[in-house]
């Protein structure tokens, strides 16, 4: 066993074009550190619906040049299987540890096995790249991010020519298309031949951020703006200044690109304490809202003055921005079908239902949202919007934050705020009160013991409410795809319980429904809500055994 993983690594390592993890991977052998050579030798990070997506270093569990080099190769191999020789591939890339590294090597295996490569010409958020694709005619596209994950981690995500993300079955074809790639020595990698692009595909992006904006509405919202040490601030201070809003008052500390995130713990908006810095400039600037990109600017969160929150600032739920910007577009006249994960509040489809607008639930991530037909407006919980699918079919922080800008100026000229809009919704549609049981781990195991309790001997009630229906969403159903997941209907309420696709995490999806008859009622409804979600937090924490 010891020989065999010994020689495993000397064969990694003779091939490894990269002298950093040749170094590492060097030094892991000569020192004998057989536990971390396992770790690193478990198997190779593998390739899904998100793409890659792991910690940087040497091995085959690792992102480095090898594995991406071995992703490119499979990826070329799967377009010109498809048809697809001498098509267009671009490639986009973010300020993380790498991530040029990883986009150059893209651009030089898709030129050397006879397609053509185009690479954005700095890092930019990944909304430009899914853009790129569309405006550009490519038949596919690669970012290099992972998104807001910790700083170690890098990832590699790809979409096909229609700009959407990878869906099953081409993520299990692109896989296989990887694991049947040689030695890398026979992976064509040349030094030139593909095009860095100049920034008139960012103008382009930028040219269209506009159209999210009704004509002529007003443009007078006040912001603070973080971009949590990712690529969003120029793209956005930009999308601004053409739209015509009052410049953003950046969060300083956040404002500029550093692969390190040294100010938050995660850079993730969601993540307690990464707003800390936003909320004390906004204390000193006193804008409308406050608005935060996560690190490669796809996500967009937004906080609003409350004098009853801690601090005089609230953080809104991925699904209370959901909400307000789905009742904005219906009051613009929006037409089309609105939709959500299955993870997301079932408000959505009480708004559109009214508006007379067709609506549709799909499993959880953009990759399924963009595919839906006839599609307007896309959100997801997690603080993804899709408010322009023809122009970017994915989640994008950008025209979000356009978007809720020009709510809150439309609601300031009214006098009335974020907060007054989501009580009319709670008063026309009862009050949809969500929150999350989320636990991170080390051992990818306890998730698995947690997934099988759950299905062995399920919850009869949560919080005193009984448990109507209960589904294996590994089975399908009649309107999804099979996807690791159970969902729960209980008498006013829903809980959704699945592995994150893309951190090591169990994610639990609480919503409680109150009905309300009367402003004055609001308060009591809350207070509630609260008390309901809490006690389901509870019960399924110790039904799953976490």
């Amino acid at each position: 066993m010891q020989h065999d993983l010994i020689a495993q690594a000397r064969t990694w390592l003779a091939e490894d074009p990269d002298p950093e993890t040749r170094d590492e991977l060097g030094r892991l052998i000569d020192a004998g550190d057989l536990d971390e050579l396992a770790v690193r030798f478990a198997g190779t990070l593998q390739f899904g619906t998100a793409g890659l997506r792991g910690e940087i270093g040497a091995g085959p569990m690792r992102m480095n040049r090898s594995v991406v080099i071995r992703a490119a190769a499979g990826l070329a191999a799967y377009l010109k299987a498809h048809g697809q020789e001498g098509g267009l591939v671009v490639i986009g890339y973010d300020a993380r540890y790498r991530s040029a590294d990883f986009a150059r090597d893209t651009a030089a295996v898709m030129t050397g096995a006879g397609l053509r490569a185009a690479v954005l010409p700095r890092p930019l958020p990944t909304p430009v790249l899914a853009y790129a694709i569309r405006h550009l005619g490519a038949v596919a596209g690669v970012e290099v991010t992972a998104s807001h994950n910790p700083p170690r981690d890098n990832g590699y995500k790809v979409y096909l020519g229609d700009g959407s993300q990878i869906v099953p079955p081409a993520d299990g074809e692109i896989a296989a298309a990887i694991d049947a790639v040689g030695p890398l020595d026979g992976v064509p990698r040349p030094e030139s031949g593909w095009d860095v692009l100049g920034e008139e595909v960012l103008d382009a992006y930028l040219a269209r951020t506009d159209s999210v904006l009704g004509a002529g509405s007003p443009r007078t919202a006040r912001v603070v703006y973080t971009a949590m040490h990712g690529v969003g601030t120029s793209v956005l201070m930009a999308a601004f200044a053409r739209a015509g809003f009052p410049e953003p008052v950046l969060v300083a500390e956040q404002a500029e690109p550093d692969p390190a995130f040294p100010t938050v713990a995660f850079p993730n908006p969601e993540e307690p304490g990464a707003m800390d810095l936003a909320f004390a400039t906004a204390r000193r600037a006193g804008p409308d809202l406050i608005i935060a990109n996560d690190p490669d600017a796809d996500r967009c969160a937004v906080a609003v003055p409350d004098t009853t929150a801690g601090g005089g600032w609230r953080m809104l739920r991925g699904d209370e921005v959901g909400a307000l910007l789905a009742a904005h577009l219906v009051d613009r006249g929006a037409t089309g079908v609105f939709a959500e994960s299955i993870v997301s509040s079932s408000l959505l489809g009480r708004i559109a239902e009214k508006a007379g607008l067709g609506y549709e639930e799909t499993l959880t991530g953009f990759k399924w949202i963009a595919r839906v037909d006839g599609l307007r407006y896309g959100y997801e919980e997690a603080l993804g919007y899709c408010v322009d699918p023809e122009g970017v079919r994915d989640k994008d922080g950008i025209t979000a934050a356009l978007l809720v800008a020009e709510l809150a100026s439309v609601l300031k000229e009214q006098g009335r705020t974020l907060l007054d809009l989501l009580d009319d919704l709670a008063l026309a549609h009862g009050l949809h009160a969500t929150d999350q049981l989320s636990v991170r781990v080390e051992d990818l195991s306890v998730i698995a013991d947690a997934m099988r309790r759950l299905r062995e001997r399920p919850p009869a009630a949560l919080a005193g409410l009984a448990v109507t229906s209960a589904e294996d969403l590994s089975q399908g159903t009649g309107q999804l795809p099979p996807t690791d997941g159970l969902r729960y209907h209980l008498t006013g309420a829903r809980v959704i319980v699945r592995p994150s696709g893309t951190e090591p995490k169990l994610k639990c999806y609480l919503e409680v429904v109150v009905p309300v008859g009367s402003a004055r009622e609001l308060p009591a409804a809350r207070a509630r809500g609260a008390e309901l979600l809490a006690g389901i937090k509870r019960d399924l924490a110790a039904a799953a055994g976490i």
